[in-house]
């Protein structure tokens, strides 16, 4: 399935890194940012995940709640939170039901070969449950100021 701006966010319901469930249906009437990244601690998604952190103020302020997901376990989770100190949830996709659902596993190139994972991808969805903007090319080492930056374009385009 090939998600689009506009659409509805396909429904999904997972755990936090504290075995709490956030669902489509529980974030109905927030803006919200879900992440998806291949792997707790791996480095292209830590440098991904602390520059959220270093930019969550701002997002914060911008009334966005924001979600990271990977394939890893709550347990992981709650580590690589508690050793970076992030301010945000990570959701705990193991059975990859919701990556498969938002089309964002498959065969990609990493390193020079080829493999299957999670396809690094950021979705920003309005109160309605609709998808704002897709990011598809994820900077990782700025992708809080990537985020900063499509909000105030989304913002600029509302206000005309």
């Amino acid at each position: 399935m090939k998600l689009e701006v506009g659409q509805k966010v396909p429904a999904f319901s997972c755990e936090d890194e504290n075995e709490m469930i956030v669902s489509d249906q529980s974030l109905l009437g927030s803006k919200y940012i879900l992440f998806f990244y291949p792997k707790d601690d791996s480095p292209g998604c830590t440098k991904e995940a602390c520059s959220v952190r270093d930019n969550f103020k701002e997002l914060d302020k911008k009334g966005y709640k924001i979600f990271g997901i990977s394939p890893d376990k709550a347990k992981k989770h709650k580590k690589f939170i508690d050793k970076y100190e992030f301010q945000f949830p990570l959701l705990a996709d193991v059975d990859k039901e919701m990556i498969h659902s938002f089309g964002l596993w498959g065969p990609k190139k990493f390193m020079g070969r080829e493999i299957v994972g999670v396809y690094r991808t950021t979705i920003l969805v309005n109160e309605e449950g609709r998808i704002q903007h897709i990011i598809n090319k994820v900077v990782t080492k700025s992708h809080g100021q990537q985020l900063i930056e499509v909000i105030e374009q989304l913002e600029t385009v509302a206000s005309k």
